[in-house]
């Protein structure tokens, strides 16, 4: 699975973990160069709470662009610290 914007792969990885449907990206998948911490947070009943990433590409940047949850609850291990892209980045097999 392939995570792209601006015609570039922000992450690749084939141990994605779908939860709902969505691909979460393991934490060494992102390439960390196109990857800068946001301070937005928010909160999932079941999941806890995310942080958000922007996303930079050349000169276009993409404002909280995905997110991870660097402490999830019980429910969510499964996806402790991996990457989740809003539709803004592409998914593509």
């Amino acid at each position: 699975m392939k995570a792209t914007w601006e015609d570039t792969i922000i992450a690749e990885s084939d141990k994605t973990v779908v939860v709902e449907g969505n691909h979460y990206f393991p934490p060494d998948s992102i390439k960390r160069e196109y990857f800068s911490p946001s301070d937005t947070h928010t909160t999932c009943p079941w999941k806890g709470v995310a942080s958000y990433y922007h996303v930079r590409v050349d000169d276009k940047s993409n404002q909280d662009a995905g997110w991870y949850y660097p402490e999830p609850k019980e429910a969510a291990k499964s996806i402790n610290g991996q990457f989740r892209g809003k539709e803004s980045p592409n998914l593509q097999p």
